[in-house]
């Protein structure tokens, strides 16, 4: 059974629409973790749009289970991350006028950036990931820079508007996916999962981590996070 981690940046969304201290997203971890999350994800953006320095440095303290932090491969995160040093780091693109991430990381068209910032990760004890697109390329790139994991895209799959369209999607997530395990990668997916569509993609032979968040802080909203991440969990299990 895949890892589910929970990734708890909308919270602070809610937080930064009235620039105040609440909903506080380390309540939220211990909420989650409550629920049986078994990894908390954060995203530290180059604005800080939802989640503050602050954040990452007081989760890094009190979250009980594994601590992922998403990030641009630039030279601020890279120093933030070493100096904090969460379990993991996920490597991700980032645009400043995207709502959210938009697609995996180009790491054929960066490779000696990413190679850069994976070194300095990785020589502090750092595992790192990256959030990749569902390709056979990409996927041998990210092998070449030594990484212990890949994150496969599933957004294209989570929005597919046909059940031909979601077969074609789910075919080359699994072909992907098959790949980095023959590889020696670590197989993490995430990004659009949801109560309706995650049962298919966590049922992949050899997925070890699911990070899901919208969804779930969606889904909190009428239940609560504890119950929302118990229910998220057991979909997952099934």
């Amino acid at each position: 059974m895949p890892e589910l981690g929970v990734n708890i940046d909308h919270v602070a969304t809610i937080r930064e629409a009235r620039k105040t201290y609440e909903p506080d997203p380390v309540w939220a971890a211990v909420q989650a973790e409550l629920g049986g999350a078994d990894g908390i994800t954060i995203h530290l953006r180059e604005d800080r749009r939802h989640i503050h320095d602050r954040d990452l440095r007081i989760l890094k303290q009190t979250v009980q289970v594994k601590l992922n932090l998403e990030m641009a491969a630039t030279e601020e995160m890279t120093g933030i991350a070493v100096d904090v040093h969460p379990e993991q780091c996920s490597l991700v693109p980032e645009k400043r006028e995207e709502v959210t991430t938009e697609g995996g990381l180009d790491v054929i068209g960066n490779r000696e950036n990413i190679r850069t910032c994976v070194s300095k990760l990785q020589d502090a004890g750092i595992e790192v990931s990256l959030f990749i697109d569902p390709n056979p390329q990409q996927v041998e790139a990210s092998r070449e820079l030594g990484v212990d994991a890949v994150e496969l895209h599933t957004g294209r799959y989570a929005d597919a508007q046909t059940p031909e369209e979601r077969d074609r999607e789910f075919d080359a997530i699994e072909e992907a996916g098959r790949l980095a395990l023959e590889l020696n990668l670590k197989l993490h997916m995430g990004h659009g999962l949801n109560y309706r569509n995650v049962s298919r993609i966590a049922a992949i032979p050899g997925l070890g981590e699911l990070n899901i968040g919208h969804s779930i802080i969606a889904r909190a909203v009428f239940v609560g996070l504890e119950e929302a991440v118990r229910e998220m969990k057991a979909l997952v299990a099934d």
